[in-house]
């Protein structure tokens, strides 16, 4: 055997692949199975949004969309069905997913992850953060934790009963961040729930005068000078130490905590720019209340329904141009355009035209991909000169005579004994007798 071929067998040998898939909770596991390894691709279909990218995406059309307005408002379904045939596991659907519904993990010899590119979208707190209570209590996806180290009023000085005093708030320096209430019982932040309009969580600050000795020391805590207090100085105000952190599996790069922040301490850098629309001419067919197939699927959180009298309205600014919504929606009321994708450099690799073509996708929805069919292309045969045929008349008479003789010979046929000497006459070892005959 040739090297060539030896080699040739060798990797045909090593291309052996196997693929599985089995449910874990709302995770749906596929994995690919070659002697380099091991790729598991984990799909959480719970956190499916259903914007389709992936589909438009996947380079051999291995994504489907489910029913996605069923699934929008009720149905416990995958938004997204994979054909595990087809499928590579290049991890396209998971660089580019926006909510992080896909993750891709390999175990074995196979390319490092710096080689492909991913969706840039993210939040991240700066240093500009105290930090404060407000991001961690709005943000719609529970994606900050926030740590927050200093000692309370009551271990620095304790409760003194019968202290008098006078204490104030300027409710226009205030920016309800809540550290006061954080450091000293007497304080109360009134909470409410947030929406697209007022994504504040706290909507008043109150002080119980019969929990206040009027210490002082919040007003020396108070970042914006909000807090003025008369009586008798005690002790001095804590240190503040800490951090909010912003765990980027859970988060959708909205934008809340950003809005709600009074020390600008949130950067944000969207995965998508572009533009959310409604159709006028479709508006008056949604039902928000019947429906809310889009409230229910925007990772944003930025639908509402206006006081004005308006079916629906969405806060623009909050929106990452997924496309979930528009996806959805029974009546086709929203229109999403995407003009850029921000995303890691591509590398030049052998698979760099599949990645651009894949990201320019995102934009123009025109996906281009790799001719797979495998198909061998036939010369047209050119078409035969036809040729009318004569068939020759039945004599009607001479076809009775046949019928006739071969009624005869049917109980003959029939003979073994007969069948056999006629087969022995063919070979040349016996005569036919004239009886025979």
């Amino acid at each position: 055997m040739s090297e060539e071929l030896e080699e040739e067998c060798a990797v045909e040998q090593s291309l052996s692949v196997e693929k599985e898939m089995d449910v874990e909770g709302s995770h749906i596991m596929y994995r690919q199975k070659t002697d380099k390894g091991t790729r598991t691709l984990d799909y959480d279909y719970k956190r499916c949004i259903g914007c389709g990218l992936c589909v438009r995406i996947c380079p051999t059309e291995a994504l489907e969309a489910g029913p996605i307005h069923e699934i929008a408002t009720g149905m416990d379904a995958p938004p997204v069905i994979l054909d595990l045939d087809k499928c590579t596991f290049c991890s396209m659907c998971a660089n580019f997913c926006p909510v992080n519904a896909f993750r891709m993990s390999a175990e074995g010899d196979f390319p490092e992850d710096d080689l492909f590119p991913v969706l840039e979208g993210k939040a991240t707190i700066n240093e500009k953060c105290l930090p404060c209570l407000l991001c961690e209590a709005t943000c719609p996806e529970d994606a900050i934790d926030l740590e927050i180290e200093m000692q309370t009023k009551e271990e620095i000085a304790s409760f003194k009963e019968g202290e008098e005093g006078e204490i104030t708030i300027d409710e226009n320096k205030c920016t309800l961040c809540g550290l006061c209430a954080r450091f000293c019982d007497a304080f109360m932040l009134l909470e409410k729930e947030p929406g697209p309009l007022d994504p504040m969580p706290f909507e008043q600050l109150l002080v119980d005068e019969d929990q206040c000795d009027y210490c002082g020391l919040c007003a020396d805590l108070c970042p914006e000078d909000a807090i003025e207090v008369k009586g008798t100085r005690r002790g001095e105000a804590p240190v503040i130490r800490g951090s909010a952190r912003i765990d980027p599996e859970k988060c959708t790069v909205c934008g809340w905590c950003d809005i709600v922040c009074p020390y600008d301490a949130v950067d944000i850098t969207k995965p998508f720019e572009g533009e959310l629309k409604l159709i006028d001419a479709n508006i008056n067919k949604c039902d928000p209340t019947g429906c809310h197939a889009c409230f229910n699927v925007c990772p944003s959180h930025l639908w509402y329904i206006p006081e004005s009298g308006q079916k629906i309205a969405a806060r623009d600014d909050f929106c990452i141009y997924c496309g979930a919504c528009e996806n959805v929606c029974p009546e086709n009321v929203m229109e999403v355009k995407r003009d850029i994708v921000r995303h890691s450099p591509i590398p030049d690799t052998p698979w760099s035209k599949q990645w651009e073509d894949a990201i320019d996708a995102l934009v123009s929805g025109d996906r281009k991909r790799p001719d797979t069919s495998r198909v061998l292309e036939m010369p047209e045969e050119k078409a035969k000169e036809h040729i009318d045929i004569e068939f020759p008349e039945i004599d009607e008479n001479l076809q009775e005579k046949v019928k006739e003789k071969m009624e005869k010979l049917r109980p003959a046929l029939k003979d073994v004994k007969l069948r056999r000497k006629w087969e022995k006459r063919k070979e040349g070892t016996e005569q036919f007798s004239d009886i025979e005959k």
